[in-house]
C-alpha cells in the first residue's frame, strides 16, 4: 500500500506540478562541418591558430584557462607545433607568445611578489586576481574558466559556435533585465519576463554582451574575419584545449582496431587448422 501511495503521489506531481518544475529551453545549436569529427578527423592547424588569436584578443580579457600552459601550444597536435622542436619549451614561436604576458612570481631575495615575462612552462595568467574581482568586473557574474569548456557544455563546439554567433534582438514582448542579454542558444527560462502572446521564446539571458564583431580580429593568413568565422575558429581552439590529445587518442584507437582485426583473422585461421580433422 505504501509503494502504491508513493507511486500515485509521484504521478500526481508529474501531472499537476509539471509546468512549475519544467526546465528551461534553448534553440538547437547549429551544426558545423568540423575537421576533427569522426575517427580519422584532425584539427586544422590554421584554424587553431586563428582560434587562439580570437581567444587571446577577445576572450582572455575575462576568461581564464587555468589548466593550459603556453608550452601546450607547441606540443604535438597543438596550434604552433613544429617537428623541429619536439620539446615545446624550445619552440621560438611559443617563447615569443609567452613573453607578451606577465605572470606573478616571488623574488627569491626579498620574498616580495613581482611580475615577470612568462615562459613556455607558465600557465596562462588569470585576468583577475581572485573570484571577487572577477565578479565585480562583470556585474556579479563569474566568467567560467575555458580550459575544458567544450567538454563541460552539452553540444560542445556546436554550442560555443552557436552561442557566440547567435546573439539577436529579443522578441517583441520579452523584457530583458538590466545587465543581461538575450541569446536563443543560452539555456534558460524566460517565461517570467514574457509579456507577449503565445509561448515564451526559447533561450535565456546571459551576462556577457556580444563579444564578436566583423574585423574585430585580424587573421594573419588573410581569412575574412566575420562574426561567424571568429566563432567557428575559437570553438575549434577551445575544443582542442579541452582535449589536446584527441588526435593521438584517435590514432591509437585506429591502430588498436587494425591489430584486433588481424588478431581475429589469425585466430580464425588457427582454429580452422587445428580442428580441421575433428568431427563437430
Amino acid at each position: 500500500m505504501l509503494r502504491k501511495g508513493l507511486a500515485i503521489a509521484v504521478l500526481g506531481l508529474a501531472l499537476v506540478g509539471g509546468p512549475a518544475l519544467a526546465a528551461g529551453s534553448q534553440k538547437e545549436p547549429r551544426t558545423a562541418d568540423w575537421s576533427f569529427s569522426g575517427p580519422f578527423g584532425k584539427f586544422d592547424r590554421a584554424q587553431l591558430q586563428r582560434g587562439f588569436k580570437v581567444y587571446r584578443e577577445v576572450c582572455a580579457a575575462c576568461h581564464s584557462m587555468n589548466l593550459m600552459s603556453f608550452r601546450n601550444l607547441g606540443q604535438k597536435g597543438g596550434p604552433f607545433y613544429d617537428p623541429k622542436y619536439p620539446n615545446p619549451n624550445d619552440n621560438p614561436y611559443v617563447k615569443t607568445i609567452a613573453k607578451d604576458f606577465e605572470v606573478s612570481d616571488i623574488d627569491q631575495e626579498t620574498g616580495d611578489v613581482v611580475k615577470r615575462p612568462a615562459t613556455p612552462a607558465d600557465r596562462f595568467p588569470n585576468p583577475y586576481p581572485n573570484e571577487a574581482a572577477a565578479r565585480a568586473g562583470n556585474g556579479g557574474a563569474l566568467p567560467p574558466d575555458f580550459s575544458t569548456i567544450s567538454k563541460a557544455r552539452m553540444g560542445g563546439p556546436n554550442y560555443i559556435y552557436s552561442l557566440l554567433s547567435g546573439y539577436s534582438a529579443p522578441p517583441a514582448g520579452l523584457e530583458v533585465p538590466n545587465g543581461q542579454y538575450y541569446n536563443p542558444y543560452m539555456l534558460g527560462d524566460v517565461s517570467a519576463f514574457w509579456k507577449g502572446k503565445g509561448h515564451a521564446p526559447p533561450g535565456g539571458f546571459i551576462a556577457m554582451p556580444p563579444q564578436l564583431a566583423a574585423d574585430k580580429v585580424t587573421f594573419d593568413d588573410g581569412t575574412k574575419s566575420t562574426i561567424d568565422q571568429q566563432a567557428l575558429d575559437v570553438a575549434v581552439f577551445l575544443t582542442w584545449a579541452s582535449e589536446p590529445k584527441m588526435e593521438e587518442r584517435k590514432a591509437f584507437g585506429v591502430g588498436a582496431m587494425v591489430y584486433l582485426l588481424i588478431l581475429a583473422g589469425i585466430l580464425y585461421v588457427s582454429y580452422r587448422r587445428i580442428w580441421r580433422n575433428v568431427a563437430h
